[in-house]
């Protein structure tokens, strides 16, 4: 005997179980020490020029980002090797560079600095040297380029001569990251449309089948209720 066919219900949840959702990533939740506290200062940074002889840079201050969550394929994070230091890669070619430190050491911080170099095709090219007050944080790489390596080091400044021994005042910390080409990132966004899309045409061509199947390959007579009397 043939066995008889799924109901459409159960064929459908069958369906959409084998294609399975799109992948959605929640936005990651930000570790414990990344977040300001709800009274942290605003923080003096100077963007250092190039050449020495140039002056100091100009005062700025900025407020701390609170709230932040790095969410994939929008954001990419990378941290150091240290765990002190992460770089989160975001997808309108801005970069925001976050640190922490042990209380004790904090304390012990005169300023920070924030070395920026991204390695060419033959060399290293310098970018953004920046001087970071103690209360500081964070910082935001405005604009960076596409296919690229970068390293960016953080290089706390102690407060006293005597701790300015690295065993004494502890290493500096490094991250590198590759600023992915816009371009890539818009064809993986596509394809993964593409592939939702041919799911669920999938989807209705077998429902399609399945409603062929049921109704119209069985002929109309063999149904018990629309039988002929004699």
């Amino acid at each position: 005997m043939r066995a008889p066919p799924l109901p459409l219900p159960l064929l459908l949840l069958l369906l959409l179980a084998a294609c399975g959702p799109p992948p959605c990533a929640a936005p990651a939740p930000t570790p414990p020490g990344w977040e300001p506290a709800a009274d942290a200062p605003w923080c003096p940074y100077k963007v250092l020029p190039e050449d020495a002889e140039a002056g100091a840079g100009r005062l700025c201050f900025r407020s701390p980002v609170r709230g932040f969550r790095c969410q994939e394929p929008g954001c990419a994070v990378h941290t150091a090797a240290g765990h002190s230091l992460r770089a989160s890669v975001l997808r309108n070619r801005s970069v925001l560079v976050q640190w922490r430190l042990p209380p004790a050491r904090a304390r012990r911080v005169r300023a920070f600095m924030l070395d920026c170099s991204w390695r060419g095709a033959y060399t290293r090219f310098p970018c953004e040297r920046v001087l970071l007050g103690a209360s500081c944080r964070d910082y935001l790489l405005p604009d960076v380029h596409e296919g690229v390596r970068y390293h960016l080091c953080l290089q706390p400044l102690p407060l006293h001569a005597e701790h300015a021994a690295a065993e004494a005042f502890g290493p500096t910390e490094c991250v590198e990251f590759f600023a992915e080409p816009a371009g890539m990132r818009d064809i993986v966004v596509a394809m993964t449309a593409v592939g939702g899309s041919i799911c669920v045409m999938l989807v209705v061509i077998c429902l399609l089948v399945a409603y062929i199947t049921e109704n119209l390959m069985h002929p109309a007579f063999g149904r018990p209720g629309l039988r002929r009397q004699p």
